[in-house]
């Protein structure tokens, strides 16, 4: 399989707030259309990757974020395109999330992720948010009084 060209670096958010976190659906007339993804979009020549996310977030659904982390970078193909896919951990620092582009906004929780259509290259990042939050959930000091 040849793939016509690279779109380079592409940042996107896992958006967290009260245990679950914010997906969007890729509107029709797009590549992936109807697929549910992270917010995000390409990183632009002279942009760092934060800046990029901020850039896109604030355009795309009104919020700004706090970045509480970076998840591995995939590298990921598609029949017509490749991608280097970079996922940020956040939380909303200001505004509400609203649609914009996208035809929906939905905040689930993990168990309910496999229930939504991903793109390809997203799989790799939803794996890891698994198993963050599955490393998070065994760590909880609920048994450790006076640990933080």
């Amino acid at each position: 399989m040849t793939t016509s060209y690279h779109i380079g670096n592409v940042v996107c958010a896992i958006i967290e707030r009260e245990g679950r976190f914010l997906i969007a659906r890729r509107p029709l007339g797009k590549h992936l259309a109807r697929k549910w993804e992270f917010p995000g979009s390409k990183v632009e020549t002279g942009e760092s990757e934060a800046e990029a996310l901020e850039r896109e977030l604030i355009e795309e659904l009104g919020v700004r974020m706090e970045i509480v982390e970076r998840l591995m970078p995939v590298e990921h193909c598609y029949a017509d395109r490749s991608l280097r896919l970079i996922a940020f951990h956040c939380r909303i620092a200001a505004g509400a999330p609203n649609a914009g582009e996208h035809e929906e906004l939905r905040w689930i929780d993990i168990g309910e992720a496999d229930d939504y259509d991903f793109p390809e290259a997203d799989l790799p990042i939803l794996a890891e948010y698994r198993q963050k939050i599955a490393a998070s959930v065994q760590s909880l000091p609920g048994k450790r009084r006076g640990t933080a």
